[in-house]
């Protein structure tokens, strides 16, 4: 493997031309006309630029941008928290449009030198966080009636949705990866306890913020009726067969019952356009102990 040392010297006078053919764009006299080369962050994000109707506009996306799927068609220029920004700028974009959180923040910090627009969307757990993403990517791309448009929908939608689940009586613990046999669990102020709270369970750990492992005596304590987790390409039975096999969870609640229920990761978490559905999705899952719900 080459040394970083090595690499660096070499990659930096391809940034470097890169910034310098950014910033004699950025010298020329502003265009009345809104962004037409947009590189959308975030798989949240680009969902509501297809809902918007703006997609044409999109030139790259990043590796959590996979819905709808012709995204996918796309040039990827990586995962959001692992940006290169000699990918983002090589597709010569006019806007950098990107869900709050991206990094790492010296990549962020040279994109924003590059003095081409970056807007950045802000993120959230509630109905009222995806309004206002809906509200902040129509700025940022000059449509703001179309989505205030889109706005109203999908908060009317979001309002139905949240009518109409009830899980009343059920902790649920979601499990973000058993990578070698570890459990890295969700507490609060995370997207996953989000969609939690909304659907009207209980989160199993409160104790912490954020995502961390979990201790077989802490998932004791959590005692779940239900696990929840992304849904992994793959044998499901095989699958769960491990996850129950796993001393810690073998002795809650939801191993008694196997009460799985696995999901899309940007379908469940994303909060955007796709949430009043995915809702319905977990709440029918969640009451039925166990189940793939697909968005």
């Amino acid at each position: 493997m080459i040394a970083r040392s090595l690499v660096r010297p070499l990659l930096r006078p391809v940034l470097s031309s890169l910034l310098c053919a950014a910033a004699l764009g950025a010298a020329l006299p502003a265009q009345a006309d809104p962004a037409s080369r947009v590189v959308s962050i975030g798989g949240s994000v680009t969902e509501i630029v297809y809902a918007l109707g703006e997609e044409d506009r999109l030139v790259a996306r990043d590796t959590t941008s996979n819905h709808p799927a012709a995204v996918l068609d796309l040039p990827d220029v990586g995962y959001i928290r692992a940006l290169s920004p000699e990918g983002v700028l090589s597709v010569s974009p006019d806007l950098i449009l990107t869900e709050e959180g991206a990094g790492p923040p010296e990549s962020v910090d040279l994109l924003r030198q590059a003095d081409i627009p970056f807007a950045e969307v802000p993120d959230g757990f509630t109905a009222e966080a995806i309004l206002a993403k809906i509200r902040a990517v129509g700025a940022a791309l000059e449509v703001p009636e179309k989505a205030e448009a889109l706005a109203e929908t999908v908060g009317a939608d979001m309002r139905a949705a949240l009518d109409s689940v009830d899980v009343k009586d059920k902790r649920v613990l979601f499990i973000l990866s058993m990578q070698g046999g570890r459990i890295l669990a969700s507490g609060t102020d995370t997207a996953a306890a989000g969609m939690i709270r909304l659907v009207g369970a209980q989160n199993a750990v409160t104790s912490f913020s954020g995502y961390k492992p979990l201790t077989d005596e802490a998932v004791a304590q959590a005692a779940p009726d239900v696990i929840l987790m992304m849904d992994r390409q793959g044998d499901h039975a095989a699958a769960n067969d491990q996850l129950f096999a796993n001393p810690a969870i073998s002795t809650t609640p939801a191993a008694k019952s196997r009460a799985v229920v696995r999901m899309d990761g940007m379908y469940l978490l994303g909060f955007s356009v796709r949430t009043p559905d995915a809702l319905r999705d977990l709440a029918a899952a969640l009451n039925a102990g166990h189940g793939d719900a697909e968005g």
